[in-house]
């Protein structure tokens, strides 16, 4: 498996950790995207573009800058509103970040960067909050396909 695919899966099974009960999809192609948001939330992990590496010639080494997009879509619940709802969840996920900066070893750092949130409408249907950033993941490999 390439550096990168690890990197994701890692940035996955993070999110599963910190939201145990949302249901986090992505990555993995046997995931369809549900017809609806569970009761407990959803969250996809999406592949993000690593870019162009910074190349050190010898021996050859290329850092990556890979930024990771992060969706979390939430209702409201009776306690709470679904923009509290899917900022709970974010900062589940930021705790989780603080927590392994470095996932287990595979990244030099793992920022997230600032939310953005919004209404997401369905026709027919209550409109949930959704929220999204990103988690830049900061790593090196000796070879930019491993």
């Amino acid at each position: 498996m390439s550096k990168r695919l690890e990197v994701l899966a890692a940035v996955k099974a993070l999110v599963q950790s910190a939201l145990p009960h949302a249901k986090v999809i992505g990555l993995d192609g046997e995931d369809a995207a549900p017809t609806r948001v569970a009761p407990t939330g959803m969250v996809v992990v999406r592949s993000g573009d690593p870019g162009e590496p910074e190349v050190d010639l010898c021996p050859p080494v290329y850092h990556y800058e890979h930024r990771i997009p992060i969706e979390v879509t939430a209702y409201e619940t009776t306690a709470l509103t679904g923009e509290e709802v899917v900022d709970r969840m974010m900062g589940l996920i930021g705790g989780a970040v603080e927590a392994d900066r470095t996932l287990g070893g595979l990244c030099d750092w793992l920022e997230p960067t600032g939310p953005n949130t919004d209404d997401i409408y369905t026709e027919g249907a209550t409109p949930a909050r959704g929220g999204d950033f990103d988690l830049v993941a900061s790593y090196s490999t000796t070879s930019p396909l491993n």
